[in-house]
Order: C-alpha cells, then sequence, then structure tokens
C-alpha cells in the first residue's frame, strides 16, 4: 500500500516537477550542497513592498497613520519604487532577489491556497503543505496535521537537530508540540537548552523583565536573538523562525511602525545570512527560505486587513538563497505557491516529503538545480 502511495504520489507530481526529483538526487547526491535549511517568515508583509517599497500614498496622517510624514519619506519614501524598494529592503533587494530568487511579483504571482488568508491557515499551510478546512480560526487547537519538521525531527538524520522559534504564543498549538516533541520556543519563552551561553541567559532575563504590550506576541528582536544565539549553540539543521510584528502594526493601521517593522526584518535577515556564512558548519551549505503567511489588501483602507473577503490577500512572496539555488537571471519566475514549500524544504535536504504527504504541493522545481 505504501508503495502505491508513493507511485500516485510521483505520477501527480511529474506535470509540475519533471525537471526535479528527490530519486534524481539521492542517485547523483553531489548535485545537492545544501546540508542546512532555515524557514523565516514575517507576518502579514506585502507582495507591493516587497517589489515595489512603500507606497507613498500611504505616507501620510490619512489614511496611513503616520506620526512624522516628513521623516518617513526621507526613510523610504524615494522618487522610484526600485529606489524605494531598496530602501526598505536592501538585503532582499540586493542579495536575495540578484543571488537566489524571489517569487510573487506581478505576473509572477505566489498564493495561499487555504482559502481563508489569515494566520493560523497560513502558518499551517506553511509547514504542512495544504490548505485544511478544519483550521477556521485562530484559537489555540493542536494542529491535526504532521508538519515537515516534525516529520524530518523523526528521522534519525535529523532527530534533535530541528528547532522552532516565534513570536506566536499560537505556534506551540500550530506545531502541535504534545505529539511532535519538537523544540519549540515562542512569545515569552526564554531561551531553553543546555549550557545556555551567557548572551542566552542575559536575553532570557531581559525577556522576563520587558514590559509586554501584546501578551499573545513577544517582540521579533526577542525571537530572532532567541533562535540566533540557539544556532550557534546547538547548530541545529533545520530551523524555523516566526516574526509578526509589521501584522500587528498594520492592523494597528499605522503604515510608518509597519515599515520600520519590514526593514528591521530585513536586517535580521542580512545578520542571520552574515552568521551562517561565519560558522563552518553553515557556511556554503544552508538555504535560506523566506516568506509570509498572507497578504493584505490595497490603498487606501484595505491594507490594514487581510482574510478571505479581502481582495488581494491570497497574494504572498517567498524567497530563497543558498548554494544550491541558481539566480533569477533575467528570466521571468514560475507561480510558487504557499503550499510548496514544505517540500521544497525537505527537496533540499534531499529528502521526499511528498511521499510523505502527497497532498502537500509539489516542490519549486526552479530553485533547485536541475537533474541531468
Amino acid at each position: 500500500m505504501r508503495m502505491l502511495r508513493l507511485v500516485a504520489a510521483v505520477a501527480a507530481a511529474l506535470p509540475l516537477a519533471s525537471a526535479w526529483s528527490p530519486a534524481a538526487t539521492a542517485a547523483e547526491p553531489t548535485k545537492l550542497k545544501t546540508k542546512n535549511v532555515i524557514l523565516v517568515m514575517t507576518d502579514g508583509v506585502r507582495w507591493q513592498e516587497i517589489f515595489r517599497g512603500a507606497d507613498p500614498r500611504l505616507i501620510s496622517k490619512e489614511p496611513g497613520g503616520v506620526r512624522d510624514v516628513e521623516g518617513t519619506r526621507k526613510l523610504y519614501g524615494q522618487e522610484t519604487a526600485e529606489a524605494r524598494r531598496e530602501a526598505l529592503f536592501p538585503f532582499l533587494t540586493n542579495v536575495v532577489a540578484k543571488q537566489g530568487q524571489l517569487y510573487g511579483d506581478e505576473g509572477e504571482e505566489s498564493r495561499v491556497t487555504n482559502g481563508k488568508n489569515f494566520s493560523y491557515p497560513g502558518y499551517s499551510e506553511m509547514v504542512v503543505g495544504f490548505g485544511d478546512d478544519r483550521i477556521d480560526s485562530n484559537d489555540k487547537f493542536n494542529n491535526p496535521n504532521v508538519n515537515v519538521f516534525e516529520w524530518l525531527n523523526n528521522q534519525d538524520a535529523y532527530r534533535g537537530k530541528v528547532a522552532c522559534f516565534g513570536t506566536w504564543d499560537v505556534i506551540p498549538y500550530i506545531l502541535n508540540r504534545e505529539r511532535s516533541g519538537l523544540k519549540i520556543v515562542t512569545c515569552w519563552d526564554r531561551p531553553q537548552g543546555e549550557n545556555l551561553t551567557p548572551q542566552e541567559i542575559l536575553l532570557g532575563d531581559v525577556i522576563e523583565n520587558t514590559h509586554r504590550i501584546w501578551p499573545d506576541n513577544s517582540y521579533d528582536s526577542f525571537s530572532f536573538y532567541t533562535a540566533l544565539e540557539n544556532m550557534k549553540r546547538e547548530k541545529s539543521r533545520v530551523v524555523y523562525i516566526a516574526l509578526g510584528e509589521p501584522d500587528v502594526h498594520a492592523h494597528g493601521g499605522r503604515y510608518d511602525e509597519y515599515l520600520r517593522s519590514a526593514n528591521i526584518f530585513d536586517q535580521y535577515m542580512k545578520r542571520l545570512w552574515d552568521t551562517v556564512q561565519s560558522m563552518p558548519e553553515y557556511k556554503d551549505q544552508t538555504t535560506l527560505i523566506l516568506t509570509t503567511d498572507h497578504g493584505r489588501g490595497g490603498f487606501p483602507e484595505e491594507w490594514k486587513h487581510h482574510g478571505e473577503n479581502i481582495k488581494g490577500a491570497e497574494r504572498i512572496w517567498i524567497g530563497i538563497l543558498g548554494p544550491d539555488t541558481p539566480a533569477k537571471g533575467d528570466a521571468p519566475l514560475p507561480q510558487a505557491n504557499q503550499n510548496q514549500i514544505p517540500a521544497t524544504l525537505a527537496a533540499f535536504l534531499g529528502e521526499d516529503y511528498n511521499a510523505f504527504q502527497p497532498k502537500a504541493g509539489a516542490v519549486i522545481e526552479r530553485a533547485l538545480p536541475r537533474a541531468d
């Protein structure tokens, strides 16, 4: 029966992934240099800003809610879309988009497939590989579906080498900590593990003694640096980091704070990539996947919102950078959707997630080297 399911899964994926397959990679293991994968998502960052930079119409008192209009314009309101994009996302623009691949621009749309266009369904699709109609709220309930991190962690090669971090207190339920047994450090948790470094101990003290504006969401800085310091110490092979501040500020109608938190995300990704390239366990053998859980609406008011009734909230973006991903070049990129992330993440490790979960989206074949 398992063989029949495997054959069916491979047959279903062939039209979309004929140029690459885990079998081909297994037969030629030197093809893939990636030994580690890091998936980072930032909640609710729109594709419009990723590819066009700040919207000048929203750098305003109304409808952008911007307090210091002139100051924000100096930072992010350059004359051209190209200059605004580079000012807001210098790392994504100059490194990910040029040395790797950045999916989701106009004509190369990337989408969620769950139809809900809000957080829990998006977080789940991103790590499970398909939408599930049972997941229709942001309530704290254990995800019935096995995710790619749990699946990897159950294999000898990755057991104990998978670590998950995030700002939102629902993430342990999305990843089903009770069943999965994954290492999950979220929200206001202190850093965890044996032989914590002085930096981690200090970070834990700061987290514990900081005023909490959002009880269910910590600050991105805490989750990011907790993950970064943990990587330095434990050197996990698979890491998940889920950040959330841009979505909070967008819902609050503060376009200036949304832009600032999005720019800080870009700074974090540069810091992460520089750290990866400075460590022999990661250097030139780590792939970075960046994305978001959902999109948002447009000008003038719906940029604050998302959901199944908000036009455009299904649009997302996906960035991939690593030793196996060819630079985009001049050719347009194909559509790459949220449900394809788990299989693609596993494929960089030479693993076939679709054989385990045939309902998951196919590998983003353009992101991997072609099998000769």
